[in-house]
């Protein structure tokens, strides 16, 4: 089994879509390397469709928006998540996540934050053609990251983020080999309470540019991936019906900085090769730019590479939390469509989450996804300690 296969059924196996959306004729996905990086790691973000752009600050915020932590209520905090991945596919891909910050200082304009994901594909046996087993390998990625934000005004903050990430895909296999990737994340965050009739309302607005970086290779720099990089826009509104009740309504709408694939329908072999070599050349500055009028389809399927996310979170007295979300990914680009409901506690010391996503298109390996994540408050859990 070549290097090529063998990339080509990992890279399935770890971010497969329909696959009947393929006999479409228009249909076009971008392709990433490390696409794990895109898994949204907490539950309460996706028990709102994956939703976290401009919600509220939480310990998560260092995968929707590092520059969110200016704005977080206490010094610190570390939150520990798990997702189990492909659950209807296989039972051993999962996610685990740990991330943290630290406000510096008793300004409170300065934060630190980190995270580190390791996704596990389990074990996979390589077979020949005949079904004989060549070997077995335990691909996985992950990643290291950490930023820093920066309050700039009492209603605004920006971020910078610098990750690392390794991917090891089949180590041992003939002309295989790790591959590594540098990126940055870029983001911005503002937090403000606006006037709704009698009510005084929180409106946040974010923006966060993320895995802008380097393009990573699997068979020492001859053949190399785009990285997920991604803009993620964002917009919320949350809305205190009273004393003890609130609830606000979010948006997310995300984009693929990176190159669309050519349309290869209809071309000789000999004219797929050229089209793919010039496809696979592209910066990744240069692909990021590109990325947003390259389509083979125009502006039609320009518009169709967004992806948008709408969600709500009820929450009684900041401790009961109740919460659900859509997330619409065009048939043409993957399919991702989905329902996710989820539900958290909260106590001054920690809170509890999880979600669950439900599938609206048939045969979504993604369908019944439990995500569940914990965080712990440094605040309340010295005030405990005293």
């Amino acid at each position: 089994m070549n290097k090529t296969k063998i990339y080509i059924t990992l890279f399935l196996l770890i971010w497969t879509v329909v696959t009947a959306k393929a006999q479409k004729e228009d249909f076009n996905p971008l392709t990433v390397g490390v696409p794990s990086l895109t898994i949204a790691p907490d539950a309460r973000g996706g028990g709102m469709g994956d939703i976290g752009a401009a919600t509220e600050a939480d310990v998560y915020s260092q995968y929707w928006n590092p520059a969110k932590y200016a704005f977080a209520y206490s010094k610190a905090g570390i939150g520990i998540s798990y997702t189990p991945w492909l659950r209807s596919l296989v039972s051993d891909i999962d996610l685990a996540y740990l991330s943290g910050y630290y406000k510096l200082g008793n300004s409170d304009q300065f934060a630190i934050g980190s995270s580190l994901r390791y996704f596990s594909l389990g074990k996979i046996d390589l077979t020949t053609w005949d079904g004989s087993i060549i070997q077995a390998v335990n691909p996985y990625e992950m990643a290291f990251d950490l930023s820093v934000s920066v309050k700039t005004s009492n209603v605004f903050s920006v971020a910078a983020a610098l990750r690392y990430i390794y991917s090891d895909l089949g180590s041992g296999i003939e002309d295989m080999y790790p591959g590594w990737a540098a990126a940055v994340d870029v983001a911005g965050y503002y937090n403000n309470y606006v006037m709704l009739g009698n009510s005084e309302c929180l409106l946040g607005l974010g923006l966060n540019m993320s895995n802008l970086g380097s393009k990573i290779s699997y068979d020492e720099g001859n053949t190399s991936n785009f990285l997920p990089a991604n803009l993620r826009l964002g917009g919320s509104l949350l809305f205190p019906m009273d004393s003890y009740n609130t609830l606000s309504f979010n948006l997310d709408v995300n984009k693929y900085l990176v190159p669309t694939p050519p349309y290869t329908e209809g071309m000789t072999a000999e004219e797929k090769q050229d089209a793919q070599n010039k496809y696979f050349a592209i910066s990744p500055v240069s692909g990021a730019f590109k990325s947003f009028a390259d389509a083979p389809g125009g502006a039609k399927e320009e518009f169709r590479e967004i992806m948008w996310s709408v969600g709500a979170e009820y929450a009684y007295d900041n401790q009961f939390f109740v919460r659900g979300g859509y997330h619409y990914e065009n048939p043409s680009k993957g399919s991702w469509q989905y329902f996710s409901v989820g539900a958290g506690f909260k106590m001054s010391s920690f809170q509890v989450d999880a979600a669950y996503l439900i599938s609206t298109v048939p045969s979504n390996p993604l369908d019944q996804t439990l995500r569940v994540s914990i965080s712990f408050d440094m605040d309340g859990l010295k005030n405990l300690m005293k």
